[in-house]
């Protein structure tokens, strides 16, 4: 069963993995889509409750993504905002994409925006990168490097960098209980 956009409103808040276990399937649903609005994705994350930790959905999680297909990229990078740029709205992606890029510098900003342009000419679609943890100038560096990529290689790349959004996002979103034990419902 399909837990669609639209259907559900998209949520961005914390709960740790016993509530998350106990959700009805839609509310499960909205509550993972913003790490990731691949269908199917989403729909296998939630079939696979309850989890005993939340390690165990992680794995869950990252199996289920290990066969994103380019249409589940494209559709999730619909939703992402171009790197250097603050996403903007009220949405549960905007307020996690908020938390995840980093402050630039002005000529880096600049930088980054040029390369932006260049890969979005190349490529088609917009640059994604795993921005948490790294500066802007390691997003400027790495931005710089994927463009000497064929378009086949980096469609792998960007899949793998949606990978590790989806599951550092993830990780954020659920929480382990204080007590393991309380984990199924």
């Amino acid at each position: 069963m399909s837990h669609r956009r639209g259907q559900f409103e998209t949520r961005f808040v914390s709960v740790d993995l016993a509530t998350f276990n106990a959700l009805p399937a839609a509310d499960a649903a909205a509550t993972v889509r913003p790490c990731a609005d691949v269908d199917p994705w989403v729909d296998t994350v939630v079939a696979g409750r309850p989890f005993l930790c939340r390690d165990t959905l992680l794995l869950h999680a990252m199996r289920a993504a290990a066969d994103w297909t380019a249409a589940d990229v494209d559709a999730a990078l619909a939703h992402h905002p171009r790197i250097g740029e603050r996403a903007s709205g009220d949405s549960a992606e905007a307020r996690l994409s908020r938390t995840e890029q980093p402050t630039a510098a002005e000529a880096t900003a600049a930088r980054i925006a040029e390369g932006n342009a260049a890969y979005e000419a190349k490529f088609g679609r917009i640059f994604l990168v795993r921005a948490a943890g790294r500066t802007a100038e390691e997003i400027l560096a790495n931005l710089t490097e994927r463009l000497a990529n064929d378009p086949a290689t980096e469609a792998l790349v960007t899949a793998e960098q949606l990978r590790q959004i989806a599951l550092l996002r993830l990780e954020t979103l659920i929480e382990e209980p204080a007590d393991p034990t309380e984990a199924t419902p």
